[in-house]
């Protein structure tokens, strides 16, 4: 009965072992893995989370920056048209064209 007993001890410490050796095994995988992915973005000149980031805060601003303007340019063009309105001659007060003298037949 000892002897059965020390066979069972005998496989859990082989079991352990591999179980060891492949924790080591996974661990050295993901390394190979992440390295492959990580040459593969460089090659693929993707730009980082932070650059992305900082690009869009740059669009953001810019757009902003355009509806600002856009509000500010259709403002000035309805005080300039107002200040064209008021220096337009009205109607009544226009002056009549001069009357084309008569070609001489004569001539």
């Amino acid at each position: 009965m000892r002897q059965q007993g020390r066979f069972f001890e005998d496989g859990a410490r082989v079991a352990g072992g591999a179980l060891g050796a492949l924790a080591g095994l996974k661990a050295e995988v993901n390394g190979l893995a992440r390295s492959r992915v990580e040459r593969l973005l460089a090659e693929l000149n993707l730009v980082t989370r932070d650059e992305f980031e900082a690009m869009r805060d740059v669009a953001v601003r810019a757009r902003e920056a355009q509806t600002a303007l856009e509000a500010r340019v259709a403002a000035l063009e309805a005080k300039l048209a107002a200040v064209a309105k008021q220096d337009e001659p009205s109607p009544t007060k226009r002056p009549r064209a001069k009357a084309k003298p008569a070609a001489d037949p004569a001539v």
